[in-house]
């Protein structure tokens, strides 16, 4: 692995404390992402606990209304009900060879915390999940699950009580607790390894994908579609495809309430400048003074006001490109889609069915379903009903 840079972004800004905690991390995952039993345990887990490989659906009634064949990557269909299980699992296998016992985690939208609970609940180890307040009344069926799954949710009540205030707080625990506790980032943010360390475990969506669209469709998309809010099933599912050159690349921000209000979550689309967050420099929402911005999207799982250092790489690159859904149009493609495919969408991958639907110019779509909206009907039908 051993990358700490992705162009100028990437890198390790944080205590001293941690670097001996990183440097262990990257050892470990170097030795075990080759070894035949670890490969082999966590193979057989996402194979028979988690459900993989997940079907690629050509999705005939938004194909019509699209007019071009859109198929969805089902991650909605693992267990637990989004892609964040393949890097819990992997990283909750990881801190055990490494003999943590306790693991945290920080959640916005709940899936990554219900997978971190649902990770640590199957292999023993003790798991603390932080979550801010406004995320915590926004998901509370996910509050309950990591609850029922043995997990304890510790609620963070500072700035905007949502998930950059869930992360400032996990890692202050990881500060004063690294002997004995792993941290699972639940995206590909952070200091080195973490982002290339969450993209590997990712990468399944995408290497699946590909080579699923070539058994039905006889051919590669012409794009790939993902929304990014930190950016893991994005990464995931564009890492297989990136050196086809034929096949765009399309990451899907949260616009909000317009990008021109300033209440978004898009740093790469709104050209976020290079800045330190999270212990890694990448694309943020800042003021002219450097200060973090804070981040508003009706989905808790985009309501971050950095990305992936990889992604700010691949946006400066070209190699991948970047827009914007507001809330309004993620919302009216979240109902599209449970009424024409029977799909119930979450609102993070809501934004990049809106994308797809709205923008045509291509002959075949693959737009990955990172997860489904159970966890969003709440918010989403009084949204709607507003």
């Amino acid at each position: 692995m051993s990358e700490h840079r992705f162009g100028p972004y990437g890198g390790q800004y944080v205590p001293e404390t941690l670097m001996p905690a990183l440097a262990e991390l990257e050892s470990a995952w170097e030795s075990l992402r080759t070894d035949e039993l670890f490969v082999a345990e966590l193979d057989g887990l996402l194979r028979d606990f988690v459900g993989r490989p997940s079907p690629l659906y050509r999705a005939a009634r938004l194909s019509q209304a699209a007019d071009r064949p859109i198929y969805l990557k089902r991650e909605d269909l693992n267990h637990t009900g989004a892609h964040k299980i393949n890097n819990a699992l992997g990283q909750a296998l990881l801190a055990r060879r490494m003999g943590k016992r306790r693991i945290i985690a920080e959640t916005g939208a709940g899936q990554h915390g219900v997978a971190a609970a649902t990770a640590c609940a199957l292999l023993d180890l003790e798991c603390v999940v932080y979550m801010g307040t406004e995320d915590m009344r926004r998901q509370k069926p996910n509050v309950e699950r990591m609850g029922l799954l043995g997990a304890r949710v510790a609620p963070v009540d500072a700035g905007a009580r949502t998930l950059k205030e869930a992360v400032s707080a996990a890692i202050r625990d990881w500060v004063a607790n690294v002997r004995s506790t792993h941290y699972i980032i639940g995206s590909c943010v952070g200091p080195a390894p973490y982002p290339a360390l969450v993209r590997d475990l990712q990468r399944v969506i995408g290497d699946e994908a590909r080579a699923q669209v070539l058994r039905q469709a006889g051919r590669l998309p012409q794009r790939v579609i993902a929304c990014v809010g930190g950016g893991s099933n994005s990464i995931g599912i564009f890492q297989a495809f990136i050196a086809d050159e034929s096949v765009e690349l399309v990451g899907v921000e949260a616009a909000g309430e317009g990008l021109h209000t300033g209440r978004h979550g898009a740093p790469l689309t709104a050209a976020g400048r290079a800045g330190i967050l999270h212990g890694a420099l990448t694309a943020i929402m800042q003021d002219e003074d450097g200060q973090i911005l804070e981040a508003h999207s009706i989905s808790a799982g985009l309501d971050y006001p950095g990305s992936g250092p990889e992604h700010a790489w691949l946006r400066d690159s070209g190699r991948a490109r970047y827009a914007a859904v507001t809330d309004a149009q993620a919302l009216r493609a979240f109902a599209q889609t449970a009424r024409l495919e029977g799909i119930i969408p979450a609102l993070e991958s809501s934004h990049a069915l809106a994308w797809a639907l709205a923008n045509p110019g291509s002959d075949l779509d693959v737009v990955c379903l990172s997860g489904r909206g159970d966890k969003d009907l709440a918010e989403a039908l009084a949204a709607l009903d507003g």
